[in-house]
């Protein structure tokens, strides 16, 4: 069967792919390759699928199913892999292989969860209780030791996001004021971080799949080191677009930082911080890129903070 990419992932690709990039060009054939070298037989490809990466939904050679995952060097893989290594399964969907020669092509085959339904499905106090379940297991020190991957830190990650927004503010500058706020907030943030854990990275409900080893374990990590309330922020902008569109949008965000800082032990401040920190990065870098109504909606949620 031919292996093409779909097109949310296409479009994603040609907004964030450097200039001259192959990779989306050379997926067809690179997937057929890593199918065939696992024997693997291909069920079909999961659509809409993501942003960063194709998925395949394959079974073995025994017949058992799992998930082919191939995506590009800029998206990390070697992170992932690690990190999915490190968790074990617990929280986390599990690595079933992905060694040195499976990372330098980008791909991973791993369990198969219920790719149709997370946690997203469920009604909105009920969705949130169980990401933050799952989102509290992952929380572990990294790996240590000779030879344990390296991961990002929180500061190196949000680094290259400020030179961006800066750069972007610059050329915008109605977005200016927002952007001061959101690098003078990671400014402090960063000078008393106050724990130094493994993180999702990319964290929010459609990341937490059904499974059969545990209800719910969260996939498609980003992987970082730094503060729980860093990965947290991302979680309490889910759904934003139906915040946006009810006149108590603020207060509910206001209590959803609330609620969740307490239920799982953050600094309420400090969540909230991160959280705008991450709006308008997510905001800036949509308008960069033409997504225009994605941009209005996380600026305006970010006036809230």
């Amino acid at each position: 069967m031919a292996l093409e990419p779909p097109r949310r992932l296409v479009r994603a690709s040609r907004e964030t792919a450097p200039p001259g990039d192959e990779w989306l060009a050379g997926l067809p054939e690179a997937a057929e390759r890593a199918v065939a070298e696992r024997e693997l037989t291909v069920d079909r490809v999961q659509v809409p699928g993501g942003r960063s990466s194709l998925v395949l939904l394959v079974r073995r050679a025994d017949g058992s199913p799992a998930v082919l995952k191939l995506a590009p060097a800029r998206a990390r893989p070697e992170s992932e892999r690690a990190a999915l290594a490190h968790w074990g399964g617990l929280g986390a969907v599990q690595l079933l292989d992905g060694g040195p020669e499976d990372v330098a092509e980008g791909a991973l085959l791993l369990e198969r969860l219920h790719p149709d339904v997370s946690v997203r499905s469920l009604p909105e106090a009920k969705a949130l209780l169980e990401a933050a379940g799952t989102l509290r297991r992952l929380w572990v020190d990294p790996p240590a030791g000779e030879g344990a991957h390296r991961f990002e830190t929180v500061t190196e990650r949000t680094g290259r996001q400020a030179e961006a927004m800066a750069a972007s503010a610059e050329k915008d500058p109605d977005s200016a004021p927002l952007v001061d706020a959101a690098l003078a907030v990671r400014e402090e943030l960063l000078a008393d971080a106050p724990d130094h854990r493994l993180l999702h990275g990319t964290f929010r409900q459609s990341k937490v799949l059904g499974g059969e080893r545990l209800p719910w374990l969260a996939v498609g990590p980003d992987p970082v080191v730094g503060e729980s309330a860093f990965d947290l922020a991302r979680l309490v902008r889910d759904r934003v677009e139906d915040l946006i569109a009810v006149p108590s949008g603020a207060a509910v965000t206001r209590r959803r930082i609330k609620r969740l800082a307490e239920s799982l032990e953050v600094d309420q401040e400090r969540l909230r911080g991160w959280t705008l920190f991450r709006a308008v990065e997510s905001g800036v870098r949509a308008r960069r890129v033409g997504r225009e109504q994605d941009a209005d909606l996380l600026l305006e949620f970010a006036t809230w903070l």
